[in-house]
């Protein structure tokens, strides 16, 4: 294997000027990355031959796929830091260009229809995820979400009256009406907003030009299906971004201050793929298309940033793929506990205690559980194990090399 500067060709982006990228080559079956056998530095760019991309394990929505010039691979564990999650062996003979986490804004610059194409599939493997992952987690039965946004978006709004939750039940009522006038459900959907109580809360609207915003906890930003026209940076409290089928709430991430999301919406020019749900009152900054399309061009470090996130949400959505394949419910509770070790870098051989960032009700979400399954799954947990208990609300490991022993023992009846 060597290593040499370069002025490359690439066929999606034309000619990429000389720079800190290399090319390295490796002869036909090497294997040039292993799934979670090291924690990746680079990505890869195709600029001659084949490789071929797998996975060990049998997870759904996954297929084995070859790469030819031009494709990528790689992206994921490189930008976010992580450990391979998928196997990659040249097929014949290959040259690929080799791209840094550090050097990423260098290559936004350099060649901005390579970035774009990174992004547009990046935001297209997530949304395709995300309904695996419901459709693992929830249904369980291996058929696809039905493809009728509006149905979906009442059945979220069913969910919501259900539960008593009834300003998100109206949010999501008055979308309903609002996109899909003359519906089969539309006469449902007005009879449900004249049955649910009236509040004397005053709910903020905001028009697309308000630039700042503040949400209070359990306020809707936006709803599955619904048409996207902004994204959102956080810049203080939490959102959570979650699916509902069958009165059930699948909790596909939780983000901080510094996290953007919404920009799935904006770059592939669909309907949102999921729900974002106030879970700590927090204030925004609302970024519009042509903010967006600005940002994009003129700001690298704003591309790279939202590369990094789409990176770190694939990640944790093909772990927890992963995890769905362990049978025992409460084996899939510690595998999940392991995996949000692994996401916060935290080494699974230390001897030290660790308080994670979610309650016992965030994790049933994120596992799929309802609330009395959940709530079952819980108290047999931290009956079982002394290791777990709750500790301020929160779910707490008194040793994390115990944790990760039981784990793995989960992990290895796959």
């Amino acid at each position: 294997m060597k290593f040499l500067p370069a002025r490359v060709k690439i066929s999606p982006g034309g000619k990429m000027e000389k720079s800190q990228f290399s090319i390295v080559t490796y002869k036909k079956d090497t294997f040039i990355t292993v799934e979670g056998r090291q924690k990746a530095e680079c990505f890869f760019i195709i600029q001659r031959g084949t490789v071929r991309i797998s996975k060990g394990l049998d997870v759904p929505g996954y297929k084995e796929e070859t790469l030819g010039e031009g494709d990528f691979f790689g992206v994921v564990s490189a930008m976010s830091s992580k450990s391979y999650t998928e196997t990659a062996v040249a097929m014949t003979d290959v040259t690929l260009i080799v791209i840094r986490p550090q050097n990423y804004e260098q290559l936004v610059q350099r060649n901005a229809k390579i970035a774009m194409k990174i992004l547009l599939e990046l935001s297209a493997r997530l949304r395709s995820l995300n309904e695996t992952l419901t459709i693992s987690t929830i249904k369980g039965d291996g058929n696809p979400l039905s493809d009728d946004r509006f149905s979906r978006m009442f059945e979220v709004a069913e969910y919501y009256f259900r539960n008593k939750k009834y300003p998100q039940a109206s949010y999501v009522y008055n979308k309903y009406l609002k996109y899909c006038k003359g519906g089969k459900n539309y006469a449902d959907a007005k009879k449900r907003l004249k049955e649910i109580p009236h509040s004397d809360e005053t709910k903020l609207e905001y028009r697309s030009g308000d630039l700042s915003r503040v949400y209070r906890k359990g306020e809707i930003l936006f709803v599955e299906g619904e048409i996207g026209e902004e994204l959102f940076v956080i810049q203080k409290g939490s959102v959570e971004i979650a699916k509902i089928v069958d009165n059930k709430t699948v909790l596909l991430a939780e983000l901080k201050p510094g996290d953007i999301f919404g920009e799935m919406a904006l770059l592939e020019d669909k309907p949102r793929n999921a729900s974002a749900v106030v879970a700590e009152s927090c204030s925004v900054m609302a970024v519009n298309r042509a903010g967006f399309q600005l940002l994009t061009n003129e700001q690298p470090h704003v591309v790279s940033r939202i590369t990094t996130l789409l990176a770190d949400r694939i990640w944790f959505n093909v772990r927890k793929l992963e995890n769905t394949l362990i049978k025992d419910p409460l084996g899939r509770v510690y595998g999940l506990l392991l995996i949000c070790l692994e996401k916060d870098h935290v080494k699974l051989n230390g001897s030290g205690s660790y308080l994670f960032p979610f309650t016992c009700e965030d994790l049933s979400h994120m596992l799929g559980f309802v609330e009395k399954e959940g709530f079952i799954h819980m108290g047999e947990l931290q009956k079982r194990d002394k290791n777990i208990r709750i500790q301020n609300g929160m779910v707490f490991v008194e040793s994390i090399r115990e944790l990760a022993k039981v784990g793995e023992y989960y992990k290895n009846r796959i």
